[in-house]
């Protein structure tokens, strides 16, 4: 769960052949959901799970229990234990991207770590990571193709230039947006025909919104102004076609972390032929063949991103996924998830 999250629905066979039958998400009663745009698993819940048990056989947590306490999740794990069902959990995010601190989502996955009867992760150095704090073994499955099989086939735009993209988004807690901004716009000022486009959305302008930050959404205001080769797009929420519109128009997209595990982003960028330059926090290189350069939440290392940046634009064009090898990347994947739960089963 949520079985319509990307990378859940992308873990069944691409010709039809899975055996497995995720249950689909069952949305709200009441319609709403949280700020941007999901809604908690309402079967992460104990008394969901006691009334439901006889409708499934396993229970696999990919993402959603952010809105669920330690406790919580210790008596969803009772009632699991309780109606002999196997837990799964995949450990996408060994640090919450959106936590400002870290102790809530150690609590809250040290319960799910201890209680489940497998664990998956996507990387070597996040399954080192988890053996070291809870002396648990997981096992690496790789992030499976983010991009629909139509567009990922498609060929690339053709632009002038060389556009290093910077997408803000909400400005979430595990982003140096205006760190890295600044110092990528040196950077491409110096890249003769290269210019630096951030995106941002239009909620961080808005008051009594849940990202409300004027301050920092005006810095980036003025950043652009005061760059020529500096341009700012504010908007909504991309939709999927919009987002690979998107990315597909960049030569690089740079992930502003200082802090962090795993990239689906990072995933889609490739599948588009679109380098990456993602920082040392995190197993973002772990996942593919990427740029990297020094970022964690002790600080930003100027130099190491503008020879991102340069080795970027000197290593043109990006590698790019090969459909046949994501699709069997994909029927090697479903078979791996059928054998762990077929195993928990026995």
């Amino acid at each position: 769960m949520p079985a319509s999250h990307v990378y859940v629905r992308h873990l069944a066979d691409p010709d039809g052949a899975d055996r497995v039958h995720r249950l689909p998400d069952i949305p709200p009663a009441d319609g709403r959901k949280v700020p941007g745009g999901w809604w908690p698993p309402a079967m992460l819940d104990a008394g969901w799970i006691a009334e439901h048990s006889d409708t499934f056989d396993v229970l696999h947590i990919h993402f959603g229990f952010d809105a669920k306490t330690p406790e919580e999740l210790t008596e969803i794990a009772d009632a699991l234990a309780a109606a002999d069902v196997p837990l799964i959990v995949t450990v996408h995010d060994l640090r919450n991207p959106h936590h400002p601190e870290p102790a809530l989502h150690d609590a809250q996955l040290g319960v799910l770590v201890d209680r489940a009867d497998a664990l998956i992760t996507l990387t070597p150095g996040a399954a080192r990571e988890i053996e070291r704090r809870w002396g648990r073994r997981a096992t690496v499955l790789a992030h499976p193709h983010v991009v629909d099989w139509e567009t990922m086939v498609r060929a690339r735009p053709v632009h002038e230039g060389f556009v290093v993209g910077l997408h803000a988004k909400s400005l979430r807690a595990n982003m140096d947006v205006l760190g890295v901004a600044r110092v990528v716009a040196r950077a491409v000022e110096g890249l003769p025909g290269a210019r630096l486009q951030i995106n941002v959305h239009h909620e961080v302008f808005e008051p009594g919104n849940h990202f409300y930050d004027p301050a920092a959404g005006q810095a980036l205001r003025d950043l652009a102004a005061r760059h020529a080769a500096v341009e700012l797009r504010e908007h909504e929420y991309f939709s999927d076609d919009e987002l690979w519109a998107y990315l597909a128009s960049l030569d690089v997209s740079v992930l502003p972390y200082r802090f962090g595990t795993h990239s689906g982003w990072l995933e889609a960028c490739v599948d588009l032929g679109t380098a990456v330059i993602a920082p040392t926090c995190g197993f973002y290189a772990d996942q593919q063949p990427i740029h990297v350069y020094t970022q964690d939440e002790d600080g930003l290392d100027a130099d190491s991103l503008v020879s991102a940046v340069r080795a970027a634009y000197r290593h043109r064009p990006a590698l790019r996924a090969d459909p046949d090898q994501r699709r069997e990347q994909r029927r090697a994947l479903s078979a791996a998830h059928e054998a762990i739960y077929r195993r928990v089963l026995r």
